[in-house]
């Protein structure tokens, strides 16, 4: 494999492994969170108890985040530096503000709620973690204000042959963006409450500590039911903006191949033919399906694969398959939720609701996985979109270090994915600490 194989790899890995972390950070905070201010309001020391359990398990999530970030954040110095020169003076100035107001923040109220227990006033200790949330959600709006550049660059102008900075409210205002950053914290909501539902659900089959795991199942289930519907209301509109921006995109997640201008068909079961560009097996069709979800209107057109060279379509199989993955998932998450929302009063009862939702833990993770696939292996050939290939943004380097680094990332990882995994299984195995 060349350089350019060998860094999508490593940042297709590192960027994968990162994100296992990030929504759960995002929307655990929130949960507890809400536990806290629960307590403040009530007094109820059970939810002081389970802010303080689902707290250690937000603070090992966020410790393993922080470093699997950091190492990502130095593959844009290291193999992508050509793309770094060209827009670094527009993505740069984002990951900027992202680490000196939001991160820093963070980090900083982190620190005072993880030591503040018994220093600051109860009230004064809820802030912290509320500050907490809010900066962990805004690091993730540059992220996503960066990550929506490459989607759908405004806001620059060409000069001294490079992509410079010429309206920074275009760039922050980027709708793309904005749909994005919607869709990721409402995926990241519905883990966080999948997340802990499963881990409720491992104790209530146990018949340990009910009230405590039966009070915060039912937060959980809160979170998960609203924001997996949410997830799928606002994924229907982003792709309507899909549309209109990346239409390649939309052609790959659909297999469609030949435009139609009269309305476009979307097929229940295909299998994509890449080679001969065609769909293989074509069943159960639903005529203008595809132009209704596209366009709201049954009749409009719809571009296929085939109005544009094969050297700029995206990897067709790979999104399609994403793309068929996230919508499966992320169908199979509301029934779940909707199953648990109306065995809610009798959860111990209800042993097969229990083990389901154990064992849908992982869901909503590989639902968010393969939707990152969908939104970034549909974008190429293009690092950003219709502004400079990947090709032409790879480090020159050779061959051989970026094999090394590649297998190094990966053994690093390896390790603090099992830390991480051993940790969350160790804390939430040993449930709460005695009243």
């Amino acid at each position: 494999m060349d350089v350019l194989m060998l860094s999508r790899l490593q940042f297709a890995m590192a960027t994968m492994f990162h994100f296992i972390f990030v929504p759960l950070t995002l929307g655990l905070s929130i949960l507890v969170a809400i536990m806290e201010t629960k307590y403040v309001r009530t007094g109820d020391e059970t939810y002081k108890r389970m802010t303080k359990f689902w707290g250690k398990l937000f603070v090992i999530n966020f410790v393993l985040g922080v470093v699997t970030g950091i190492t990502l954040e130095f593959q844009f110095g290291t193999n992508w530096s050509r793309y770094s020169e060209y827009v670094g003076d527009i993505f740069g100035s984002l990951l900027a503000i992202e680490a000196t107001v939001a991160f820093f923040l963070e980090s900083t109220f982190l620190g005072a709620w993880i030591f503040g227990w018994n220093v600051l006033s109860p009230k004064m200790h809820a802030l912290c973690i509320w500050l907490v949330a809010g900066a962990s959600n805004l690091s993730a709006l540059w992220i996503i204000i960066a990550n929506g550049f490459m989607q759908n660059p405004l806001g620059y102008v060409i000069r001294n042959g490079r992509a410079e900075l010429a309206d920074f409210f275009a760039v922050v205002g980027n709708p793309f963006a904005w749909q994005q950053y919607v869709h990721v914290l409402s995926g990241a909501f519905a883990l966080a409450g999948f997340f802990v539902m499963g881990v409720s659900s491992y104790h209530l089959l146990k018949k340990q500590n009910v009230d405590f795991f039966t009070r915060s199942f039912k937060l959980g289930m809160v979170f998960g039911l609203v924001f997996s519907i949410l997830v799928a209301v606002q994924g229907h509109h982003h792709a309507q903006e899909v549309t209109k921006i990346q239409p390649a995109k939309l052609a790959a997640m659909e297999s469609l191949w030949e435009t139609h201008e009269d309305g476009a068909p979307m097929y229940l079961l295909v299998v994509p033919d890449e080679k001969n560009e065609k769909n293989a097996i074509e069943l159960f069709g639903i005529p203008g399906g595809l132009s209704f979800l596209a366009h709201n209107d049954f009749k409009a057109p719809v571009q296929g694969l085939k109005d544009w060279p094969a050297e700029e379509r995206p990897p067709v199989m790979l999104t399609f398959l994403s793309f068929r993955a996230m919508v499966g998932l992320g169908t199979l998450m509301p029934l779940l939720c909707i199953w648990a929302f109306l065995r809610r009063n009798r959860l111990t009862e209800t042993p097969k609701l229990l083990k389901a939702m154990l064992f849908a833990i992982p869901v909503p993770y590989l639902a968010i996985e393969a939707g990152w696939v969908v939104a970034e292996v549909g974008r190429q050939p293009w690092i950003v979109n219709g502004l400079m290939k990947t090709a032409d943004a790879v480090s020159p380097i050779v061959t051989s270090q970026v094999a090394f680094s590649l297998v190094a990332l990966t053994l690093l990882y390896a390790l603090l994915g099992a830390a991480d995994i051993y940790l969350l299984f160790k804390f939430a195995k040993k449930g709460p600490a005695e009243a």
